[in-house]
């Protein structure tokens, strides 16, 4: 059986022992590679370009080009496959929806454990979502305060399935394929083939951007949760 390739890390961090910290808890794991390192969101954009990662882990707050607006430049490019964890030391409601509007898959603490690191840059390079339950709460509350959803993105939800839109809900609320697979009563692989779909038809990256984009258009309200 061939071992699938290591998954290709880059580091953006304006300081540079948690560049090296990051590193080396990340080169111990056999299936991930550091691959580069960047110290502002100029520089991190600039080498996503040269080096082509998998998975970039983004600072937040860093000098000149901040995590945010380079995270947006990343994911912005129209054949951009790179996904973006975001890391930071505040956890703070601004900076969760501000960095997963700008097109992160994940959102993560600086003091998260090792092997929390580990497990987090795996889970966002399958394209699964990284929305621990209370960022998914802080998430709502923000939405919330939003008000109304936006028309635009409204209008494309009606390109979807009835069985599609509903798959999308479950996903918006945090659900994987297996309970969303035993909540409809269908097979783990027809959930699959319908969040396939779902990101196709609505041209999203990943779980997480499926996520946001439900309330966005306001598919999942607030109330009630």
């Amino acid at each position: 059986m061939t071992t699938p390739p290591p998954i290709r890390v880059m580091i953006a961090d304006d300081q540079m022992m948690v560049r090296q910290g990051f590193t080396v808890l990340l080169n111990a794991e056999p299936d991930i590679e550091v691959v580069g390192q960047a110290v502002d969101g100029a520089d991190a954009v600039a080498k996503v370009a040269e080096l082509r990662p998998d998975v970039v882990l983004m600072d937040i707050r860093m000098p000149g080009v901040g995590g945010i607006e380079a995270t947006a430049r990343i994911t912005g490019e129209p054949d951009a496959t790179v996904k973006v964890l975001v890391l930071t030391t505040f956890d703070l409601d601004e900076y969760v929806y501000e960095a997963l509007r700008a097109g992160a898959s994940g959102f993560l603490l600086k003091d998260a454990s090792a092997d929390q690191l580990a497990e987090a840059v795996r889970v966002v390079a399958a394209g699964e979502a990284l929305l621990s339950p209370n960022i998914t709460k802080r998430l709502i509350t923000e939405f919330s305060r939003l008000g109304a959803p936006r028309a635009p993105l409204k209008e494309r939800l009606g390109e979807l399935t009835e069985r599609e839109t509903e798959v999308l809900a479950l996903v918006a609320q945090g659900l994987s394929n297996a309970e969303i697979a035993a909540h409809l009563h269908v097979a783990e692989q027809t959930v699959k083939t319908h969040v396939s779909r779902i990101l196709v038809k609505l041209g999203l990256r990943d779980r997480t951007q499926a996520a946001v984009y439900a309330y966005e258009t306001g598919l999942i309200r607030p109330t009630g949760y």
